[in-house]
């Protein structure tokens, strides 16, 4: 599979989450420690981290330390590349998807019963 897909593959597997999805919505806000990504859940801090783990691993946000504080960002140049890919993909399915409107409005007086064939 090509690198390409294999990335967006990691950070769609990472948004399935409704946990990371709720930090990655937190982080559009700006910056976040740990402990405050982490209050609103009910879940054992190193399960949180793992959460963290998956997203940083994704691509979609970085950290970095200070001292013994850890401070999560977005990326936003991964979430623009993820917005460009659906955008791509939108186009395609709209296309298609007019072809398919075109081509039944072709077939619909084929398909429209004929008043002349059905009287007695």
């Amino acid at each position: 599979m090509p690198k390409q897909l294999l990335e967006y593959s990691q950070i769609f597997q990472a948004l399935a989450d409704p946990t990371r999805r709720a930090v990655i919505e937190r982080l559009s806000l700006g910056a976040a420690t740990v402990s405050q990504l982490a209050s609103p859940f009910h879940m054992a801090l190193p399960s949180f981290v793992q959460h963290l783990g998956v997203l940083e691993k994704s691509g979609l946000v970085h950290s970095k330390k200070t001292g013994r504080v850890r401070t999560y960002h977005l990326e936003p140049e991964t979430i623009q590349q993820v917005e460009h890919w659906l955008s791509s993909q939108r186009h395609i399915w709209e296309t298609r998807l007019d072809q398919l409107d075109s081509y039944l409005m072709y077939i619909k007086p084929s398909l429209e019963p004929n008043k002349e064939n059905h009287e007695l």
